[in-house]
């Protein structure tokens, strides 16, 4: 019996630079993760002075920010110069992340579904250390007041989840103006008002519950966040099937990739 081996094995050029297109768009979107988290932090002088990072005790959204530019820009970096210089090692390790973090998302994605009311109980824990942060970063706050005016609602599981924090308890103790009261982006919106009046939500709290429903919304966002999910669902599952397909794809490109430089290594090897 014999075996033949084809002397004219190459690396497909379509297959590298399509992996080279695709990664260089994760690269650049990295970059400007990672310049506007560093000039977000500069504005807030977390930079000079790095101890402001562990000073809060809620969510930095900058931090989130810096986190997905610096995987985003490895990655990208990585796919780039693994498929321009066809190094394996890099392409692998671009591979094996691309999966990780596919089969994280997939585990993620199960054990949410699995453990729902162990879910809410996190959310709402992570909810509660946010509010009591509030006024300690205005990243934190303005993505607080977001979301509580895109999903009408206040606190957790309602207004008096403020009392959480420092300014707008209602204890005795309390000097600040804001006590007893709700944020601004509780209220409900008066279409007859073009300019926000921040202080709608002063002394709220001090009214009987029965006359908050005409002045700030009373539901909380983590039930909000539950009625929105099922009414949504096509559009989540949209998303998410969309961002399985493209990390698919590039593991798919990197894997033909990488076969193809091994086929061209093990040809002059001979």
């Amino acid at each position: 019996m014999h075996y033949y081996r084809y002397s004219n094995a190459e690396v497909s050029c379509w297959y590298k630079y399509l992996l080279f297109s695709y990664n260089i768009i994760f690269w650049l979107a990295g970059v400007a993760f990672l310049a506007a988290g560093l000039w977000a932090w500069s504005e807030k002088g977390v930079l000079s002075d790095l101890t402001k990072v562990t000073g809060l005790h809620g969510l930095d959204p900058v931090v989130l920010v810096l986190l997905v530019g610096i995987v985003m820009f490895t990655l990208g970096f990585a796919g780039c110069v693994g498929a321009l210089r066809e190094n394996i090692c890099l392409l692998k390790f671009f591979c094996g992340a691309i999966m990780f973090i596919f089969l994280l998302e997939l585990a993620v994605a199960v054990l949410a579904f699995l453990f729902q009311d162990w879910v809410r109980d996190r959310v709402k824990e992570f909810f509660e250390n946010n509010i009591k942060s509030y006024r300690d970063d205005i990243d934190l706050q303005n993505l607080i007041d977001s979301l509580q005016k895109i999903n009408h609602c206040c606190g957790a599981q309602g207004p008096d989840d403020w009392d959480f924090n420092i300014y707008f308890n209602c204890s005795s103790e309390s000097k600040s103006r804001e006590k007893c009261g709700v944020p601004f982006s509780c209220c409900i919106p008066d279409p007859a008002q073009k300019v926000v009046n921040t202080q709608c939500g002063y002394d709220v709290r001090k009214k009987s519950k029965n006359q908050w429903d005409d002045q700030i919304f009373v539901k909380g966002c983590i039930v909000a966040l539950e009625a929105w999910l099922p009414r949504n669902i096509y559009i989540v599952a949209g998303v998410f099937i969309a961002i399985s397909l493209l990390q698919i794809f590039g593991i798919f490109l990197a894997r033909t990739l990488i076969s193809d430089i091994e086929a061209v290594k093990a040809g002059n090897a001979f």
